[in-house]
């Protein structure tokens, strides 16, 4: 598209790109970009439209709200807060281990430590490591 608008905008490209156009194809390419730019001077006016009817309800709005002495704060119910981020909080350890490489502890949530299932292996159960 980048190299179309490079011949649109520049007369020489234009004239080179066009040069085996007869005149009746070039009229019908005339009419087809002269019906391209009313359609976007009706689509700007109508997006002009749109915002002016936007601003003013706003105004009207605002008015309104002086009027009856409220501002924004009093529509929010006291104080906007800014939606507060939950930080994730690490998970409580249920099990723990203590074996001669130290002390070994599992949520209980995921794959199983192999300290623990190994010690499973060997007859414990796993109600002797709940904390």
């Amino acid at each position: 598209m980048n190299e179309f608008l490079k011949i649109l905008t520049h007369a020489r490209r234009l004239q080179a790109a066009v040069k085996d156009l007869s005149v009746e194809e070039l009229e019908q390419v005339k009419e087809k970009l002269e019906s391209a730019i009313e359609n976007r001077k009706a689509q700007e006016a109508e997006a002009r439209r749109e915002a002016e009817k936007k601003q003013a309800l706003k105004d009207a709005i605002l008015k309104q709200m002086q009027e009856a002495g409220l501002d924004l704060n009093d529509l929010a119910g006291g104080e906007v807060a800014a939606p507060s981020k939950r930080v994730g909080a690490k998970r409580p350890v249920k099990y723990k281990l203590t074996d001669k490489d130290g002390e070994h502890t599992w949520t209980g949530i995921g794959r199983m430590p192999k300290v623990f299932a190994h010690a499973l292996e060997q007859g414990k159960k796993l109600q002797d490591f709940a904390i």
